[in-house]
């Protein structure tokens, strides 16, 4: 995928005659109001809009799905087969995991002495040039082998060091305790700058959304190499003589909590899990990510895990028989009540096979975060079935700075060993190591088991209700003419919610034209576009522009940007709403990916609803072509590939191969931001 050259020198000069320019010609053009079809917003602010009820639809019908493929559970063997089954998807969705368990290299980079326990800086490579920050925490008593617990960081800037307290606690309770950064975070960046002193993007969740939407390009997801470091994490404890093999744990909240049960599911030397903070049901989380928790987070969304029938649930069962607690806030922007349903069915089937005492739930009254209550109840669950002896209350801990917690010199790993390698680069090089085996065309991924239908959908006039699923109704909402050319406007009303703002340009002579539909980068035409739209119309086409669902006149009204981030939050509407790192366009592309439905496919659904609609009522018969602006090129040449008999094309005076994304390029060039309307998982493979 190959991005516009922006030549930066004079940018500013060259933007203000731009904009002057569009201005000047916008006001020799109609007004604004003729390019408007769906009422005004009335302000900004959250709202539940037909996309959001459209995707937590689809999300609610594949849970239901799954739910009947569990009632068939009637044996423990049957319990087991799905067990696999749900394991072979997961594996699927990652891309695998590395197949090679490479030498570790641990070092000890240095030792706090503590009151009973001691803190060990470790670093070692989970794979080759990886490098891995981490602390152990190790108990000074009579006991030569301990239980050991593995304590995967949540979302926060400083990775491990956050959680210090947490493996404190354990470290007092007997545990031989790792905490490690995961990558994008602590002493992990992978886009540090040196000179600056940070990276280029917040240690939270925006490292982590460059490198995770990059990987789903190659087919992968950044859960993977997450998911090895904690499994490269246990290779390590387990090469420790302090270690009981047989008594190896693993607890994490938040993020932490997304890697603990990822981990726990696929690597069954982890005896017993306890997961804070993170478990509900998905489809709940399609409804509120966007209000709550808008950041990007990739790894948390991997693709299909709705409509494979994964979900948490699916990851929980994955751990049967083994002893699994999960903690929740009742506040908590993971819905306690998809938590709830989530541990009450998996608790079901527990029972139904005699392993009840080895499920539960501990739930606080408070927001997101692990709870000293929570904490409380995980470790009297872990200690349980550690074998470790009944306790009261939580030790008192002593938080060290953050300094003095490193394991580099210099603070980051990347600075400090000459042979790290980038993620960017490893994703790269997965995507090379795999580009030559069989891979779906566009085609095929278009008319893929989740395709509508919509070749054979009725069109007919709207009479007002709600459509049917599998229906497109339209209805006119009036027109305005200019200089000769006349504006209809529609909305095609169809999946029972959506709603799809349409223009129509021709001139009033009466006569048959062919067809332009013409995409815009944000969505259909607007009077700013006018020069552009008004020179296909003098060519002889009639011209249809439109608004994909999320885009356009059918967007969110709402900012949605990061708390985490304040440079996110000062930046305007239009770029805070299209943001890879954090914002209302990424949540709806997230929650596609959930589904198992890409975004990006979807609005080629759009553009093929608009065309049939055309067919039946507009100008039958007649020729399409289709075209786009600046990267909605890429849009218009996927239509032209995937739906038959529509002609790509070329704007004029631009070279349509500079002009097009193409997704391999952007692997292969490491590109960090790029729209995220246009990330269909595996693309690279595809162009």
């Amino acid at each position: 995928m190959r991005m516009k050259r922006v030549i930066i020198v004079g940018i500013c000069i060259v933007g203000i005659c731009l904009a002057s320019a569009l201005c000047a010609a916008a006001a020799d053009g109609p007004p604004a109001e003729a390019f408007r079809v769906l009422p005004p917003a009335a302000g900004e602010a959250p709202v539940i809009t037909p996309y959001l009820k459209y995707q937590t639809e689809m999300a609610w019908q594949q849970d239901e799905e799954r739910q009947k493929e569990w009632r068939a559970i009637r044996t423990e063997q049957d319990l087991l087969t799905l067990q696999k089954k749900l394991e072979e998807h997961l594996l699927a969705m990652l891309g695998g995991l590395p197949s090679e368990r490479t030498p570790l290299h641990p070092r000890i980079t240095g030792k706090i002495q503590m009151d009973g326990f001691r803190i060990e800086k470790l670093i070692f490579e989970s794979l080759p040039g990886i490098y891995v920050s981490a602390l152990v925490y190790v108990p000074e008593d009579a006991n030569k082998t301990h239980p050991a617990i593995l304590v995967p960081s949540g979302h926060a800037a400083n990775g491990k060091v956050h959680y210090q307290a947490l493996c404190q606690r354990l470290v007092q309770r007997g545990y031989v305790v790792i905490s490690w950064d995961p990558v994008g975070q602590g002493e992990r960046s992978q886009f540090w700058d040196a000179k600056s002193g940070k990276s280029r993007y917040n240690l939270i969740c925006a490292e982590h959304a460059v490198l995770g939407n990059l990987a789903y390009l190659a087919g992968t997801n950044l859960a993977r190499w997450e998911i090895w470091d904690g499994i490269r994490a246990v290779d390590y404890l387990l090469t420790r003589p302090d270690v009981d093999p047989e008594r190896v744990n693993i607890t994490g909240t938040s993020g932490g909590g997304f890697q603990a049960a990822h981990i726990a599911a696929l690597d069954h030397r982890i005896k017993a899990a306890a997961l804070s903070c993170y478990i509900t049901a998905l489809p709940m989380r399609v409804y509120n990510r966007i209000f709550k928790d808008p950041d990007s987070d990739p790894e948390q969304d991997l693709y299909g895990m709705i409509s494979n029938h994964v979900d948490n649930p699916g990851l929980l069962l994955m751990m049967y028989p083994r002893p699994v607690l999960v903690g929740a806030g009742v506040l908590d922007f993971f819905p306690i009540e998809g938590t709830q349903k989530t541990v009450r069915e998996v608790t079901e089937l527990y029972r139904k096979f005699h392993h009840a005492d080895r499920i539960g739930m501990a739930e606080g009254y408070h927001a997101h975060e692990y709870s000293l209550e929570n904490q409380q109840a995980a470790m009297a669950f872990l200690d349980h079935f550690s074998g470790l002896p009944a306790r009261q209350g939580l030790p008192a801990v002593k938080e060290l700075e953050e300094r003095s917690l490193q394991c580099t010199r210099t603070g980051q790993v990347m600075l400090d060993f000459g042979d790290a390698r980038s993620l960017m680069d490893v994703i790269r090089d997965y995507y090379a190591e795999h580009k030559n085996l069989p891979a779906k065309t566009l085609k095929q991924s278009y008319y893929s088991e989740l395709y509508p239908g919509i070749s054979s959908w009725p069109v007919a006039e709207f009479q007002g209700g709600i459509p049917g699923r599998d229906e497109i109704r339209w209805e006119a909402r009036g027109n305005s003419r200019f200089a000769g050319v006349t504006i209809d406007k529609y909305v095609l009303h169809h999946s029972r919610y959506l709603e799809l703002p349409l223009l129509y340009f021709h001139k009033a002579d009466g006569g048959r034209h062919p067809l332009l539909l013409w995409l815009g980068e944000n969505g259909k035409s607007t009077e700013r576009d006018w020069p552009k739209v008004i020179k296909y119309v003098d060519a002889g086409y009639d011209v249809v522009s439109l608004d994909p669902r999320g885009l356009g006149e059918t967007r969110m009204p709402y900012k949605a940007a990061s708390p985490d981030d304040p440079m996110l939050a000062q930046m305007d509407f239009d770029h805070a709403y299209t943001s890879p790192l954090s914002g209302v366009l990424a949540d709806y592309v997230y929650n596609s990916l959930l589904t198992g439905s890409p975004y990006f496919l979807q609005m080629i659904e759009d553009v093929e609803i608009a065309n049939r609609f055309l067919k039946a009522k507009v100008n039958p018969g007649t020729e399409i072509a289709i075209t786009g602006t600046d990267t909605a090129f890429t849009l218009a040449s996927a239509v032209s590939e995937i739906l038959p008999n529509i002609k790509l094309l070329s704007p004029p005076d631009v070279q349509p191969d500079i002009q097009t994304i193409r997704w391999s390029e952007v692997v292969n060039q490491k590109t960090e931001l790029w729209p995220i309307q246009y990330l269909l998982p595996g693309g690279a493979y595809i162009h």
